[in-house]
């Protein structure tokens, strides 16, 4: 069971490949570590595993990838200050979430 995100919420993101049209996709996640400037934000998740993620990742560089969610809980258990998510966030357009980067 995955203790970053509650059910609830995987449930409401798309499956893998189900945005793979879209220009656009919307960012429905927003997972970062407090110590460092890394942020992952879920575009897509598969129902099938339930550990893999498609997404746009911040951090040394930007880029839309694939990223586990149980390599990122591991690093929370492995560090005092892991991954969390961020609570506040809401589903949010790719291009508006590239702007807020280039803000920051």
């Amino acid at each position: 069971m995955n203790e970053l995100i509650p059910q609830t919420i995987l449930n409401n993101i798309p499956d893998l490949y189900a945005t793979a049209g879209e220009l656009n996709p919307k960012c429905h996640v927003k997972l970062f570590t407090p110590n460092s400037d890394w942020n992952w934000y879920i575009i897509e998740f598969s129902k099938e595993n339930s550990d893999t993620c498609y997404g746009y990742v911040d951090g040394a560089e930007a880029e839309l990838g694939y990223f586990s969610l149980r390599e990122l809980e591991e690093l929370f258990e492995t560090f005092a200050l892991g991954v969390e998510r961020d609570i506040c966030f809401k589903p949010t357009r790719l291009s508006k979430v590239k702007k807020m980067r280039t803000k920051e």
